[in-house]
């Protein structure tokens, strides 16, 4: 069985930002959702185990291979869907996916063709594999990405962000896709969708401000919550009278009206119901926590 084991991973920029904080992890074979709010380091951290960067320090081995060391040994076992994928004007999928596959080292001909076809049936891209991938909508050219990323049979793949601005037809079909392909490899998902991880993996961790701030598996994340939060429906001039008053984790509006949601080992006053938490809950209650406790995270 697969697995990618980071530990104590550093890594700051010229510009004094200390993106990834003594993170540490250990994933085996499946999907592994990382969750975090834009800026929390998941980009940085998918780009250094993509070899696209070098950490300041720490160590990162998959299947006992040391990444940091063996940059180019890493990328023979490696697909990666970058949260922005270019493509090139004018060439067609089939065509892109060649070239791209002969870049990944694919020399046979034969055998490059026919894992190119087999790639285009699984992403449901064949019926289109003459048209520009320029032309492709955004969930075709998500799907397109990961085409590419399976290329040469990868045992870890990284996708940053895969879902941001799909519709939800598109949303279901690369969930599909994600949940197939990640039978037999080390998949890790990095986005800011709760959606997604909730819908896809097994296990998680939430990363903010470079640190990892929880793991573990969903449902035990969720259970942990059990009786802890709390719901009241208000009007708009309160909501900052109740912010001060209470841990508010979250807000949401439900036909015009504002709900807030507190954590609270009891009932904070009358008014307030209690509240089946889910890993929304779970992943603002975390982001709460950190905020609570926020400590300087530049170089």
């Amino acid at each position: 069985m697969a697995r990618l084991k980071i530990e104590n991973l550093n890594k700051c920029y010229q510009n004094g930002v200390k993106a990834l904080d003594n993170v540490s992890l250990s994933i085996s074979n499946g999907m592994f959702g990382l969750l975090g709010p834009n800026g929390a380091g998941k980009s940085s951290l998918m780009r250094t185990l993509a070899t696209l960067q070098l950490p300041d320090s720490g160590m990162i081995t998959f299947d006992e291979i040391d990444i940091v060391k063996n940059p180019q040994e890493m990328r023979k076992q490696l697909g990666y869907l970058p949260q922005d994928f270019g493509v090139y004007p004018k060439i067609s999928a089939v065509e892109l996916l060649n070239h791209i596959a002969i870049l990944k080292g694919l020399q046979d001909k034969s055998q490059r063709k026919e894992q190119v076809q087999s790639l285009l049936q699984q992403t449901n891209l064949y019926d289109v594999r003459k048209r520009s991938v320029s032309t492709f909508s955004g969930g075709m050219r998500q799907r397109f990405g990961i085409a590419q990323a399976l290329l040469g049979n990868p045992q870890l793949i990284i996708v940053d962000e895969p879902t941001a601005g799909l519709d939800p037809l598109e949303r279901n079909r690369f969930h599909d896709l994600l949940n197939e392909i990640g039978e037999q490899r080390v998949v890790m998902l990095s986005t800011h969708i709760v959606e997604d991880v909730n819908d896809l993996c097994p296990e998680m961790a939430v990363l903010a401000g470079g640190r990892l701030i929880l793991q573990g598996k969903p449902a035990d994340l969720t259970s942990k919550l059990n009786g802890k939060v709390w719901r009241k429906q208000i009007e708009k001039v309160e909501l900052k009278e109740q912010i001060a008053n209470y841990d508010v984790i979250s807000t949401r509006i439900v036909a015009g009206k504002i709900q807030v949601f507190v954590l609270a080992d009891q009932q904070p006053t009358a008014g307030f119901e209690p509240f089946y938490p889910g890993l929304e809950e779970v992943y603002f209650s975390a982001l709460f926590g950190q905020q609570q406790q926020k400590e300087d995270v530049s170089c």
